[in-house]
């Protein structure tokens, strides 16, 4: 995750949560070609001859057919084309597969007539890894048919497990490894300096068991020869591992089930939660949802990363006038271009106005060197600008780790730098997978997107213009909630919106990963929700 200032001034592309800044050196390339000031019948002229070449091979890679490409779109691609045609033309959306070592011993093994493909393998995780005393297991979601090979790491509750709920957690990326989550914020442990486990007080698991997914696969510890670059195709087996994992463990089947997740998980979460609901004979009961600093509905949110660097988000503008005044020029092609991606879904349409947006609207932001995922702070450490990040790769890749926990794989990476490429040159970034929380708020599934307000990468003012804008039959209530405090020990510590089971969260002193900012908050926010209050 090496992530220099030089980097940041040379991303054009960049991604949209906590783990997709990753994706940069792949794209260095194609970043450092990418510029929109051009002239459209001088470029036709120069390229003419070759473009229809070039546009027939992205149609084969893509399979989208070439009367897809609008005449805006074409003025795009035709920039990209002329300037790094090469490149372009040998984009592919196949990963490299994840090395397998000879496979581990796991305690049980789990499968399902309905589920003819599936396997779920289950080890009981040491207790002297130090992570923590209490129950914990590991193992693989087998997808045998396809060999695709699903991580997951499950810590049952401190306080009370036979009646305390199950979280599921994602983190995003897309690409990244959800034990992220686990040991740089609300799991059990964090791993000091030392590469030794410390211990976490505030973790998500004091009330309540939580399981950690690494997903899609290639990603963590999880590894296929297959690849996946879109939401819907990465989540078509959450399903079938949470049937297979409560038939594993019946006891916790009747228990309340929550997904949760942050940044890119905004799409997943969505996705996941709506293909649950349309298996009304699963054997577990999904109580809600919570997104944190997510990316659901980019159309909306990409009017405020001006705002938010330029002052209007409760820190001093980290740019100069012309700057902003540039962000704010290019707002109007961007939703443009996004609402095309909207319309249409091709990726003809959406990878433009990925590009377009993330270059006008992140570019500026970025080549200051700070913290993309906390506007107070200059970047350091890795690429993800965290140096315990790099604390926890070393960790998870020690030889006795490994065999602990049951990987299957020769190493562990944070982050899957191709599956990031892909699921940008799917075209998944900027599809509107709002529309999925619509459906989930229609079937009276409560629903929490929070966000901590120091981020700026998928930040506070974006998440409450889209829940603010968001059409569902209790629009009216939410437009009309008033804007009450969150208090923790008499002391201020956030402001919330609430209508019925719809809630929206402002995390003071936060950023893209509260847990790790405001541990105490983090969990107290958590702790209320899982318990009902929806109104805070």
């Amino acid at each position: 995750m090496k992530f220099s200032s030089t980097t940041i001034a040379l991303t054009l592309i960049s991604a949209l949560s906590v783990e997709a800044l990753t994706i940069q050196n792949p794209l260095n390339n194609l970043q450092q070609t990418l510029k929109f000031d051009f002239n459209y019948d001088k470029l036709v002229d120069k390229f003419e001859n070759g473009k229809e070449n070039i546009f027939k091979t992205l149609s084969n890679v893509m399979n989208e057919p070439l009367e897809n490409l609008s005449k805006e779109t074409q003025k795009i691609w035709s920039e990209m084309l002329l300037n790094y045609p090469e490149t372009v033309s040998q984009l592919s959306f196949k990963v490299p597969p994840k090395s397998k070592i000879t496979p581990q011993k796991f305690d049980y093994q789990v499968s399902d007539t309905k589920l003819p493909n599936h396997r779920l393998r289950v080890k009981s995780t040491p207790e002297d890894l130090g992570i923590d005393s209490v129950k914990q297991y590991s193992g693989y979601l087998d997808v045998e048919n396809e060999d695709k090979h699903f991580f997951y790491w499950f810590f049952e509750s401190r306080n009370d497990p036979k009646n305390d709920p199950v979280i599921l957690w994602l983190n995003g990326g897309p690409g990244c490894s959800s034990l992220t989550g686990l040991f740089f914020e609300l799991g059990p442990s964090s791993i000091g300096e030392d590469l030794k486990p410390v211990y976490n007080p505030f973790s998500w698991n004091n009330n309540a068991s939580v399981i950690f997914l690494d997903q899609p696969i290639n990603v963590g510890y999880s590894y296929s020869s297959q690849s996946v670059s879109n939401t819907v195709a990465a989540g078509k087996d959450v399903y079938a591992f949470l049937e297979l994992f409560f038939k594993q463990f019946p006891e916790y089947s009747k228990l309340d089930f929550h997904i949760a997740g942050e940044s890119y998980a905004g799409h997943y979460i969505p996705v996941f939660a709506s293909e649950i609901l349309t298996h009304p004979e699963r054997s577990f009961n999904l109580t809600s949802v919570l997104i944190g600093n997510g990316l659901t509905d980019p159309l909306t949110q990409y009017e405020y990363y001006q705002p938010m660097a330029c002052g209007k988000g409760g820190e001093p503008s980290v740019l100069d006038e012309d700057e902003c005044q540039a962000m704010a020029d290019s707002i109007p092609r961007c939703q443009s271009l996004i609402q095309s991606c909207y319309d249409s879904e091709s990726v003809w349409s959406c990878v433009p106005a990925t590009v377009y947006c993330n270059n006008a609207q992140m570019g500026p932001y970025q080549r200051t060197g700070r913290n993309v995922y906390d506007i107070r702070t200059m970047c350091e450490g890795n690429s993800l600008c965290y140096k315990g990040l790099e604390y926890i790769t070393d960790y998870l890749n020690k030889p006795e780790v490994l065999k602990a926990v049951g990987a299957e794989v020769d190493n562990y990476d944070s982050c899957n730098f191709d599956i990031n490429r892909n699921f940008m040159f799917a075209g998944d970034w900027m599809k509107p997978y709002f529309k999925n929380v619509i459906d989930l708020l229609e079937q009276d599934l409560p629903v929490l997107i929070y966000a901590g307000d120091k981020d700026f990468i998928c930040n506070w003012l974006g998440n409450q213009g889209w829940t603010d804008r968001l059409e569902w039959s209790g629009s009216k209530g939410f437009s009309k909630a008033p804007i009450r405090k969150w208090t923790l020990d008499d002391k201020h510590v956030g402001d919330v919106k609430n209508y019925k089971h719809f809630t929206f969260l402002r995390a003071f002193g936060g950023g893209h990963m509260l847990p790790f900012n405001q541990p105490l908050a983090s969990l107290d926010m958590l702790n209320r929700w899982i318990g009902g209050d929806y109104k805070f």
